[in-house]
């Protein structure tokens, strides 16, 4: 195709509808913003010493820090020893977010949970006639935490995929506008998932640095595969052992650049880690994406005075439908995308 030669002119361009040189100033400018640096801070008082590269997957600001995964996994192996057990709750768990029971069953009743072969996914429907499909690892002694927390994250994949498609009147534009705003419909549920259990933690006050924090580590990741790609079509006879040198070398550029001079150590390979950039190719972008979406999601979300018209208001915003970024952006919070928003409200908790 003339107009659009290469995959990543097409994921860029046309899939998630946002110029790669965009998405590329929007991740630079949360990673080398002063408010990165200042939860760095925090992580380097807390922790008594200088940070190290492994210190990007930092994990103590979330609340569920608190409590023992033995005991989570306790409880979920308990309430799902297997896939039919977790479909059967679908319901259930709608309600306790909002959902009016006769719109919880409706949605539930379009998704089916089974066992994953791998980490878990979720697949959309094949039009009106096929279910959404949700799968999550399952032991022989049942759900471990670590696979509930997965499900209900594909689970919050499914909600949007069955909303976007069924509750569009206007069929041709049913879905959204790229991957990271299914993601983002993921990570609202994902958020969620202790509440969904029965656990009531009290807030730290800290979720907004955790989640700053998580973008400063995946937005890194994406620029590496974002540049990997770039790196690919430059050099067309590349053997694999040529690939790997380049994504050596690459992510170490990028760490050199926003990494090192908070987390130390030169040339570190960390952002090379991920085998999306090769298995799905120029999937990971879509995760920050999906996070800035999240953080401006749940920043509107927090003004409804009750779980009915959170469970409403997020209905209304996944029934836009597969409009520009920008455009469903506005429809659903009043404003477009941006890094912006979240930067702000890191400054007002610190």
């Amino acid at each position: 195709r003339h107009d659009a030669p290469s995959h990543v002119e097409r994921t860029f361009n046309e899939d998630l509808q946002i110029p790669f040189e965009e998405i590329e100033a929007l991740f630079t400018q949360l990673i080398s913003s002063n408010e990165v640096k200042q939860v760095a801070a925090i992580i380097r008082e807390r922790l008594g010493r200088d940070l190290r590269p492994y210190d990007i997957w930092y994990d103590g600001f979330k609340s569920r820090s608190t409590i023992s995964e033995d005991y989570l996994t306790a409880q979920t192996q308990q309430r799902y020893p297997n896939a039919k057990a977790f479909e059967r709750d679908m319901p259930r768990m709608l309600m306790d977010l909002g959902f009016a029971p006769e719109k919880a069953k409706e949605v539930a009743s379009h998704i089916v949970v089974e066992a994953a072969r791998g980490s878990g996914h979720a697949r959309p429907c094949v039009g009106r006639e096929q279910p959404a499909r949700l799968r999550t690892r399952i032991s022989e002694k049942g759900m471990d935490y670590k696979g509930y927390n997965i499900a209900v994250h594909e689970f919050g994949h499914n909600v949007e995929e069955v909303i976007s498609l069924y509750d569009m009147d206007y069929y041709t534009l049913a879905g959204i506008p790229n991957t990271g705003f299914t993601e983002a419909s993921a990570f609202l549920f994902q958020e969620r998932d202790l509440e969904l259990l029965g656990e009531r933690l009290e807030a730290k006050g800290e979720s907004i640095f955790d989640m700053i924090w998580g973008m400063y580590e995946i937005m890194g990741v994406s620029l590496v595969d974002m540049r990997m790609w770039q790196w690919l079509y430059a050099n067309p006879n590349a053997t694999a052992a040529d690939l790997r040198e380049a994504v050596l070398a690459i992510a170490a550029e990028v760490w050199n650049a926003y990494y090192a001079p908070i987390l130390g150590e030169k040339d570190s390979p960390l952002l090379g880690i991920y085998s999306h950039m090769v298995g799905y190719a120029l999937y990971l972008p879509a995760y920050p994406i999906g996070n800035l979406v999240q953080y401006q999601l749940e920043e509107h979300l927090a003004k409804c005075a009750t779980p009915e018209e959170w469970a409403k208001e997020y209905t209304r915003i996944y029934q836009q439908g597969c409009l520009t970024p920008n455009a469903w952006m506005r429809g659903a919070v009043g404003n477009p995308m941006s890094v912006e928003p979240i930067l702000k409200a890191v400054r007002e908790q610190l």
